[in-house]
């Protein structure tokens, strides 16, 4: 389905809005054997047009994967809420950048702080992203499911489902 840029930028802000309190995601890349590896992972910031940025070590397996492959996805989850965004990934070295988006929990993984020499920033550059949205409550979801049972037809949808083209679409 074609969609007008009115539909990609509501497209764009719902994805947006999913993800805003979602700070755990998974990001998944493909190892040196072509096999694919997902990690959970600490998102420092989601761009308005779906980059994000995460800090990672840059003599990490993850960093030696992206250097061999850098396309990634990274999946969120909340609640009855799930977004996809697939991307090329990339390793910076912006101390402005780093200094804007460090907080001082992530001395656990980085003892040194930004002074540590193998703190680097990992961007994707997101390429598309897909999400499923349950609004509403539990409740209409289970009428769904009863519905189901009872008359044996599947239900209307009651997930909203979008594919967006990002980047530069």
């Amino acid at each position: 389905m074609e969609h007008t840029n009115q539909n990609r930028e509501q497209g764009i802000e719902k994805l947006r809005e999913l993800m805003k309190d979602v700070k755990f995601c998974m990001l998944t890349t493909v190892t040196t054997d072509g096999s694919l590896r997902s990690r959970p992972m600490t998102l420092q910031q989601s761009e308005t047009d779906g980059d994000l940025w995460f800090f990672v070590d840059e003599h990490s397996p993850l960093a030696d994967e992206i250097e061999q492959n850098p396309k990634v996805n990274v999946s969120f989850a909340n609640g009855d809420s799930f977004v996809s965004v697939s991307g090329k990934a990339c390793m910076r070295d912006d101390p402005s950048k780093k200094k804007q988006l460090w907080q001082p929990a992530y001395k656990m993984w980085f003892p040194q702080g930004l002074d540590d020499p193998d703190l680097v920033l990992l961007k994707i550059d997101a390429e598309s992203a897909e999400y499923w949205d349950t609004p509403g409550t539990n409740v209409v979801y289970l009428f769904g499911m009863l519905k189901t049972l009872v008359t044996g037809k599947p239900p209307e949808s009651i997930t909203e489902h979008e594919t967006l083209k990002l980047g530069n679409a």
